[in-house]
């Protein structure tokens, strides 16, 4: 799990530099993709067996970790949540949906196609969320020091 972890951290980084995010930061976007790859991972494999569910939970760490970097480096949060949410995406899914149809075996292109879909759809209601009880902190009286 650690040598993927780092995988992780190299594709976030690497999608860092391809979205021009600034250079002292790309370690940050790299930091913030291994999160949500090893939270997601973590939660699939020793708290509940379900990918959807497991994508949602690391899209909402990555998009708590981008604000609190974004705070903290007074940048974008979209610098560190587009880069952070590049291990999640479902793309050996939607890449087998796709052979499948090319293939015509339509029922298991409809059954991959629509799991990628709900994954997609998991790690967008995640980043919602995330923003939505960031806003409402960062608009209440609770304070979160930021050096």
């Amino acid at each position: 799990m650690l040598v993927k972890a780092c995988i992780s951290f190299i594709a976030a980084t690497g999608f860092g530099v391809i979205f021009n995010a600034p250079l002292q930061l790309l370690i940050f976007c790299g930091f913030a993709g291994m999160t949500g790859w090893t939270v997601s991972t973590w939660t699939r494999m020793y708290v509940i067996d379900d990918l959807m569910l497991s994508s949602f939970i690391g899209a909402f760490a990555v998009s708590i970790i981008a604000h609190l970097f974004a705070r903290r480096f007074k940048t974008p949060m979209i610098t560190f949540s587009i880069a952070g949410i590049i291990p999640l995406v479902p793309g050996t899914v939607a890449y087998n949906a796709m052979r499948h149809v090319v293939e015509s075996d339509y029922t298991m292109a409809i059954q991959l196609g629509s799991q990628a879909f709900l994954i997609s759809g998991s790690v967008a209601m995640g980043l919602v969320f995330a923003e939505v009880i960031m806003q409402m902190v960062f608009r209440s009286k609770i304070h979160i020091p930021m050096r």
